[in-house]
């Protein structure tokens, strides 16, 4: 496993790490802890040392089986959750100190740890990076000793751009892969510049970018991949990066001609990310140990040619950036 270091954290984290949705459910699939500690010390015993949930994650559940793992292990593991998405209704105006303070607290009690590693902001709307007593809040939270840094999960670049400009924030959460290449442009460079950590979520654009899937291919209903394709739950660029179905697989078909040799393209879309040095870490899931294993393997491809770089780019330019490229 290689490590890079996670911005101001001083963090040095597996560069691919692992993501807990998946194992959190609403994928299909109902939470279960003997799946969760399966894979969660697979993850650790392949050396990854950096674990991202949520507390909506299977309504806590997820945080409990991560906060398990770590009490269990001897290794350093970093714990990252994320705080905001059980505000109902999900609004600026909801997000109040006091609310903020009462989830941190219940996602201490979740993992039954004393501190937490990194809390980040759960993709809130886009009023609350206008609002600096939000951000001050996390202060007083780390001289309590309650949290060590603060990080923000973001929809837009527009939302991470605003983000870095508060001081005490230590990394950007965001939606970055072969059908999401903005963040490349302007934001990479920003929070170079302000020694921002990124953690790359969704890399695999809810797998499309595995090649595993055709026309044919169905969701359950109680998979977001099914539900949200439109945005009717959450934001819709969770759900395929906000690309079309249809026009994925098409773009996909187009990449298994850049690496004809694997034929699964998970890994080769994994390690695209890892080129970007601005990268901190990819946060792909698992939602069953193979899962694991295909991420893993992302370490053994070669480092894309030239040719190979600019042929994803010029895919990206002609198939997917009209209008996805402009809407987050």
């Amino acid at each position: 496993m290689n490590y890079r270091k996670l911005g101001k954290t001083g963090f040095s984290i597996s560069e691919i790490s692992l993501g807990t949705w998946q194992v959190g459910g609403k994928w299909g699939d109902p939470f279960s802890h003997e799946n969760a500690d399966r894979i969660l010390n697979d993850a650790v015993d392949a050396g990854i040392n950096f674990i991202d949930t949520a507390d909506v994650y299977g309504d806590g559940e997820s945080e409990k089986a991560v906060g398990r793992l770590v009490r269990s292990r001897s290794e350093q593991i970093y714990v990252a959750t994320k705080c905001g998405r059980r505000l109902q209704p999900h609004t600026s105006e909801a997000y109040q100190p006091a609310a903020l303070r009462q989830f941190v607290e219940d996602s201490l009690q979740n993992m039954g740890l004393e501190t937490l590693d990194l809390i980040q902001l759960h993709c809130p709307p886009t009023e609350v990076f206008y609002r600096p007593e939000i951000f001050e809040l996390f202060d007083r939270l780390k001289d309590e000793g309650k949290i060590q840094n603060l990080g923000v999960s973001v929809e837009k670049v527009e939302e991470g751009l605003k983000a870095i400009e508060f001081s005490n924030v230590t990394t950007v959460q965001i939606i970055f892969n072969m059908f999401r290449q903005r963040p490349a442009e302007l934001f990479f460079t920003e929070a170079l510049r302000r020694d921002v950590g990124i953690i790359v979520r969704v890399p695999l654009a809810s797998g499309l970018l595995t090649g595993k899937f055709s026309a044919d291919t169905t969701f359950s209903a109680d998979d977001h991949r099914n539900f949200n394709r439109q945005g009717a739950a959450f934001d819709k660029g969770e759900t395929f990066s906000g690309v079309d179905y249809e026009t994925g697989l098409a773009a996909v078909n187009k990449l298994r001609a850049v690496f004809p040799d694997d034929t699964n393209l998970a890994p080769d879309a994994l390690r695209w990310i890892l080129t970007f040095d601005a990268v901190s870490c990819i946060i792909p899931g698992a939602s069953k140990p193979e899962h694991l294993t295909s991420n893993l393997q992302a370490m053994d491809r070669p480092v894309p040619t030239a040719e190979q770089l600019a042929t994803v780019k010029k895919i990206y330019d002609e198939h997917i950036k009209n209008p996805v490229h402009y809407l987050w």
